[in-house]
C-alpha cells in the first residue's frame, strides 16, 4: 500500500531517483528555468522550494546543509547570493510550472518550471548575451 506516500518513483531506483531530482533542483537554480516532464516538473518543485526556504535562513549551518544536498559549490553559491535574497520577502511559492503540450516522440506532457521572480543576475547577462 502507499498510503501517505508523496513522492513518484520515475521508473528508476531510489540512488538515480535522488541523483535525478538533485540534478533537475541544480539545474534549475543555475540556469533560472528549465524544461521537462510535468510529474518530474512537480516533484521539481517541491525539492526546489525546500532548498530556497533552506536558503533564506543565510546562516553556515545552512550553507553546509545545501552544499550536502546539492552537491555542487556553484548552485549553493549562486543560491545564496542571487536566489534567496530576492526570495526574501516572499512567504513560499518560489516556483512557476507553465505547461507546454506534449512531446512529440512519445506523448509525455512537457513542462517549463522556473523562478516567479528571476535573479537579478540573469536580467544583466541576457543583454550580454544578445550583443555577442
Amino acid at each position: 500500500m502507499r498510503h501517505r506516500k508523496v513522492a513518484k518513483k520515475f521508473g528508476r531506483s531510489m540512488a538515480h531517483r535522488e541523483q535525478l531530482l538533485r540534478s533537475l533542483v541544480v539545474n534549475l537554480i543555475l540556469r533560472d528555468r528549465i524544461e521537462t516532464t510535468l510529474p518530474k516538473a512537480k516533484q521539481t518543485r517541491r525539492d526546489a522550494e525546500k532548498i530556497v526556504t533552506l536558503a533564506r535562513k543565510g546562516t553556515l549551518s545552512a550553507r553546509r546543509l545545501a552544499a550536502s544536498r546539492l552537491n555542487s559549490p556553484e548552485a549553493v553559491q549562486k543560491l545564496f547570493d542571487a536566489v534567496a535574497p530576492v526570495m526574501a520577502d516572499r512567504p513560499g511559492g518560489y516556483t512557476r510550472i507553465v505547461k507546454l503540450g506534449q512531446r512529440r516522440g512519445d506523448n509525455a506532457e512537457m513542462a517549463l518550471i522556473e523562478w516567479v521572480t528571476l535573479p537579478a543576475t540573469t536580467a544583466v547577462e541576457a543583454p550580454a548575451a544578445a550583443q555577442a
